[in-house]
């Protein structure tokens, strides 16, 4: 790569170099410590002398803009002077949009300190201790040595075959979801599955329905794009479906495992949920996040695979059984919007990188996904037992934990007023991560409780941790 450097004539050729040179690295082209081409390479590729080079090195480096290292090269010198930030324009055609995606609430993108305490119950983060470290390896070093074979061309939009494949056979297997593999599109996380199904079936002010509490991501998500977006409340059976309004052309529902709350819809839910989506001629998005962890009682079958009407697309992820780092999930789109999507995917990124998209196909075609799901669903099973333990003993007279079947995170309503913001200081200054789950109510007033992730908390941590906990509860009175 050559150093952009622009010579104009041929008049003062070391004083333009020099001026070139000292404005990069003032403007911040030239990170401190970066290493200049060598003399003879910058003249050859300027069209300049050598000396004329050297000349300019010698001037900057006497001005200690630069720094020669014998035997390493020239460098630039000095540490990083922060920028000041441009000032920001108002004058933009679209500066109503530009507001609308700047002012949008989105709890979930973690401050710094979020995550680091020893004690850490964040919500929507597997153990990444059980990660198949050897057996992942392996599948992405040859999916690597088939992609040196390849032509390097793009692939194909809705995903690769094999891929699509290996999905269409796991969902049937673990969630009973009816599909072929002509039906799956590969995505860049669940969330994109949500942003390209908004995007082919939702106009600016159309009524987009969610579960109040709920994710807060798609909720934004959707007024970024222009939606009128609704909350429906929900309660022990899940989303009361009776309440969505007339008008909605898109519900999202978490039904096997609510988030927050992580209660499991109903079937008498289910079925209502259907026939209002039926009635209103709207799309039902089933967002599938974590259900492969199940704990108890039978298994409710996905929404999707009640649909006889093509209402329902099938939300998947990888985030929550592999890890969110990998950025792979998945959408199972009825037939009417199946060809849209795939269109709007191609024009948005083209496709989910390949030789990930490879090395996942072999990891699900070899057992390891299965297998991997089950050494986590033993060690989540255990921390949760542990969990509900506690909280049916010394820290019942607090807290409250919300009924669930799946999933790898519980909630903990509080039985009488406490000053949340107080406890979660004084539980992070022993070291104890908990959070709230007063951002995830929008349309109406929080309830107090907590959201207790158990995929990074150490089986061994959970009493020690708790224990902290229940000491401040004691203290605060």
């Amino acid at each position: 790569m050559e150093l952009h450097v622009v010579i104009e004539g041929d008049k003062d050729l070391t004083g333009q170099l020099v001026r070139q040179l000292r404005e990069a690295v003032r403007a911040g082209r030239l990170a401190p410590g970066a290493k200049l081409p060598p003399s003879r390479l910058l003249a050859e590729q300027l069209g300049l002398s050598r000396k004329t080079v050297n000349e300019a090195y010698a001037r900057l480096t006497y001005d200690r803009v630069l720094i020669g290292r014998v035997g390493s090269g020239t460098f630039v010198a000095g540490k990083a002077v922060p920028q000041a930030p441009a000032p920001q324009r108002s004058d933009f055609a679209g500066a109503d949009m530009l507001a609308r995606w700047r002012g949008l609430h989105t709890p979930l993108r973690h401050a710094p300190h979020e995550g680091g305490s020893r004690f850490e119950y964040i919500g929507g983060a597997p153990d990444r201790k059980l990660f198949p470290q050897a057996e992942w390896r392996r599948c992405v070093m040859q999916a690597l040595r088939e992609s040196s074979r390849s032509r390097g061309l793009y692939g194909p939009t809705e995903g690769l075959p094999a891929l699509r494949e290996a999905i269409a056979r796991h969902v049937a297997f673990s969630r009973g979801v009816r599909c072929g593999a002509a039906d799956i599109i590969v995505t860049n996380g669940a969330q994109q599955a949500f942003d390209l199904v908004a995007r082919v079936l939702v106009a600016p002010g159309a009524t987009v329905a969610v579960e109040e509490p709920g994710y807060p991501p798609v909720r934004a998500l959707f007024e970024g794009l222009g939606a009128h977006v609704v909350g429906v409340p929900v309660d022990g059976e899940g989303l009361q479906a009776e309440r969505i309004p007339d008008g909605t052309c898109l519900i999202y529902v978490t039904p096997a495992h609510h988030f927050p709350l992580g209660m499991p819809m109903s079937t008498r839910r289910r079925e209502a949920l259907l026939a209002r989506a039926e009635a209103l001629g709207a799309l039902v998005v089933e967002d599938d996040y974590d259900s492969e962890f199940r704990y108890e009682g039978r298994p409710n079958d996905a929404l999707q695979s009640l649909d006889r009407h093509g209402r329902v697309a099938f939300v998947g992820s990888f985030s929550k059984t592999i890890s969110p780092e990998l950025r792979l999930g998945y959408l199972i789109a009825p037939p009417a919007i199946n060809e849209a999507v795939a269109a709007a995917k191609h024009l948005v990124d083209w496709h989910t990188a390949l030789p990930a998209q490879a090395a996942l196909a072999k990891f699900i075609d070899e057992g390891e996904l299965l297998k991997h799901i089950r050494r986590c669903h033993a060690v989540y099973a255990a921390r949760r037992e542990r969990l509900m333990q506690r909280f049916a003993a010394d820290l019942a007279p607090w807290l409250e934990l919300v009924p669930t079947q799946a999933g790898f995170h519980m909630a903990a309503l509080a039985r009488r007023t406490l000053d949340m913001d107080m406890l979660l200081k004084l539980t992070r200054r022993v070291d104890v991560g908990l959070y709230s789950i007063d951002g995830f109510y929008h349309f109406s007033p929080p309830r107090q409780g907590l959201m207790l992730g158990f995929g990074v908390i150490a089986t061994e941590d959970i009493d020690t941790s708790l224990d902290r906990l229940r000491d401040i509860l004691q203290q605060m009175g």
